[in-house]
């Protein structure tokens, strides 16, 4: 959802809610004992988007699920914005942290890259969300700091370090969306790939002439044989990481 982005809310009142400031509060004076956590509303806000997508997430209907009205929940989050980064910072804090294979800094970039795939398949609708802007709340520093620290050792400097990761990750998402769509064609034509180009091979071969696209009709058929469609998400993701992972082989042997 393009229109989605983080830190599209107030600052201050955002990294207030992430970071559980109460600078607003006086000394010595406190209010009614509220009955919910912004840990509960960020986990059904979460549940929430991950059955229905992103676009059901409003806060009436947040607020519907916990049993609150739509103006209790703005005296606990000021708006969708900033629902939106508690929900990130959240899923963000609870991203898997997988054991590297071994010490090597290829074996650990592999994790931290494993480890943000298996986040977007929890999370289908965080690959849709422009985070140029991220939310700097814990959940996000907790994760930044363990994503650099595969690249400690390395020998790459600190630009080219931060560089290194925002390339990774930019992969990953890339591959999570494109498994997204692959998913999201599969369940609207109730069709595996397979099962849709078998459908629709006769139409197809009364329009593609093979002689005049010779080198698409040879490399189209391997691939569609190989794969069983047209793309394979697992195929693409460990291609795509390993030339990932050759080409910042060779930007470090460089240094």
């Amino acid at each position: 959802m393009a229109s989605d982005r983080s830190s599209a809310g107030d600052p201050a009142r955002t990294l207030a809610l992430l970071w559980g400031l109460t600078a607003e509060e006086k000394p010595g004076r406190r209010g009614p004992r509220q009955a919910r956590s912004t840990g509960e509303i960020a986990t059904v806000a979460i549940a929430l988007a991950d059955a229905e997508g992103v676009d059901a997430v409003t806060m009436r209907r947040v607020a519907q699920e916990l049993g609150l009205s739509p103006m209790a929940l703005y005296t606990y989050v000021p708006g969708k914005a900033e629902l939106l980064d508690l929900m990130l910072d959240t899923v963000y804090a609870t991203m898997p942290r997988s054991t590297p294979a071994d010490e090597g800094w290829r074996s650990r970039v592999t994790a931290v890259a494993d480890d943000n795939r298996a986040l977007h398949r929890a999370h289908p609708w965080v690959a849709a969300v422009s985070t140029s802007r991220p939310p700097l709340g814990p959940g996000l520093m907790a994760k930044y700091e363990y994503e650099l620290r595969a690249f400690e050792g390395a020998g790459l400097s600190d630009v080219d370090l931060d560089a290194a990761l925002t390339h990774l990750l930019g992969f990953v998402q890339t591959c999570a969306r494109m498994a997204a769509d692959e998913r999201a064609a599969r369940q609207d034509s109730a069709m595996t790939d397979e099962q849709w180009w078998a459908a629709n091979a006769d139409l197809l071969a009364r329009v593609f002439d093979p002689e005049r696209y010779p080198v698409a009709a040879r490399v189209g058929a391997a691939a569609g044989e190989a794969h069983g469609g047209a793309y394979s998400p697992d195929h693409a993701y460990a291609f795509g990481l390993a030339r990932v992972l050759d080409g910042l082989d060779a930007l470090i042997a460089g240094r």
